[in-house]
């Protein structure tokens, strides 16, 4: 069954996705069905890890997530998972290894593009 088109993030518990519920961006938490959503429908996953106090996940999330526009095409595109690396240190671990095996700096917000089967392909930190 396909989860909802809207961010699902509303009855989170975590600090940090609860400051995202109100996002366009129809965000899922790390869930495995969110995972199947991916693998179900072929499209690839958004994977933004961050926390509360990150400054620079707030100016992002600004720019980028509370913008109408930038959400209609990561709806469109992309399943959007959204982490706190602070109740989800493993997945955060997974990733940031990942984007400094490609010789790139880690940092948060942490943002990873993976395959439907959650392998990342590209990735970087903070993208204005």
């Amino acid at each position: 069954m396909p989860l909802p088109a809207r961010n699902l993030l509303d009855s989170e518990t975590s600090p940090y996705l609860l400051q995202h519920k109100d996002n366009p961006v129809h965000w899922r938490p790390w869930t495995a069905g969110a995972l199947d959503e991916a693998r179900e429908q072929g499209r690839p996953i958004l994977l933004s890890v961050g926390y509360a106090a990150c400054h620079w996940c707030h100016v992002m999330a600004h720019e980028s997530f509370e913008n109408q526009e930038v959400a209609d095409v990561m709806n469109r595109l992309f399943v959007n998972i959204k982490v706190d690396r602070e109740e989800r240190p493993d997945i955060d671990q997974i990733y940031m290894a990942a984007l400094n095996a490609t010789g790139e700096q880690g940092g948060w917000p942490l943002t990873m593009f993976l395959t439907p089967g959650a392998k990342p392909f590209w990735g970087g930190t903070y993208f204005p």
